[in-house]
């Protein structure tokens, strides 16, 4: 089967290689690119305030790369008491490769069907401490006439955790790390989204922005012939709205998504 990867280049070639070794053919069409913020400042100053926060909360696997290729050779992960927060298994992972120990790291047990901010919420409510702030790290969008201005300087992901926690009388504060902005595709990228419409392949879709980035390159697509799997109900959705024939939800493990694939075999 002809499976379409849409995540970040960045994150792409672990995919494309277990999808071909698991004899599909992928394609790597990126729907988000990565970038990092142009100033570091607020990244070293949060740093600097790492003992203070009861749990830094990473919205993405790509939020705990730039994080921490700013982390200090001072700081000792293991000598604090700052848990790391993780939503699913890719950004569990990279905290994990990044050296934070395990017993630092909260995140939904992976045999959970459920890898979202309510499920991390669920794991971490009755630790919090209030009048103890946590750090959310995360990206920003950029704008789509000017790629390098940040139209959001607080970041964007995982407002409802924000607001539990506010609700919690817990202190939220932010810190941009990476900047998320839509692909400057070729024309040959185009054409094998354009063609990815109607062959039959399955477009593997991880992101509610990826989708608003699909619908963006080609306005003008019939996706009325289209297949896909999505890794959230929200994403599910926002491919339904934009026209997609056939979405079937999976949790964002390999597993589970090659499961997906034989379904639609």
């Amino acid at each position: 089967m002809r499976v379409v990867v849409t995540r970040p280049a960045s994150d792409a070639a672990t995919w494309v290689a277990a999808l071909e070794a698991a004899g599909h053919s992928a394609l790597s069409l990126p729907l988000i690119d990565i970038a990092a913020v142009s100033h570091s400042d607020a990244i070293d100053h949060a740093w600097t305030q790492w003992p203070q926060w009861q749990a830094a909360m990473f919205v993405s696997a790509q939020a705990v790369r730039f994080f921490f290729a700013r982390q200090p050779q001072g700081v000792q992960l293991g000598v604090h008491l700052t848990r790391c927060w993780a939503t699913g298994p890719g950004t569990r992972k990279a905290l994990l490769q990044a050296g934070v120990p395990p017993s630092l790291i909260d995140s939904p047990p992976e045999t959970t069907g459920q890898f979202d901010s309510e499920a991390l919420w669920q794991g971490v409510t009755s630790s919090v401490r209030s009048g103890v702030p946590v750090l959310v790290v995360r990206g920003t969008e950029a704008d789509r006439a000017d790629p390098q201005l940040a139209v959001d300087h607080t970041g964007v992901g995982r407002d409802w955790l924000s607001k539990q926690l506010l609700a919690a009388r817990v202190p939220v504060h932010y810190v941009v790390v990476y900047q998320r902005q839509a692909p400057a595709w070729t024309d040959e990228q185009r054409a094998q989204a354009a063609l990815a419409a109607s062959d039959g392949s399955v477009w593997l879709l991880s992101s509610s922005q990826a989708v608003a980035n699909l619908h963006h390159s080609l306005p003008q697509q019939d996706w009325s012939q289209a297949r896909s799997i999505a890794t959230h109900a929200r994403i599910a959705q926002a491919a339904h709205d934009i026209g997609f024939a056939e979405v079937r939800l999976s949790r964002p493990v390999l597993a589970d998504v090659m499961a997906s694939l034989e379904s639609l075999a």
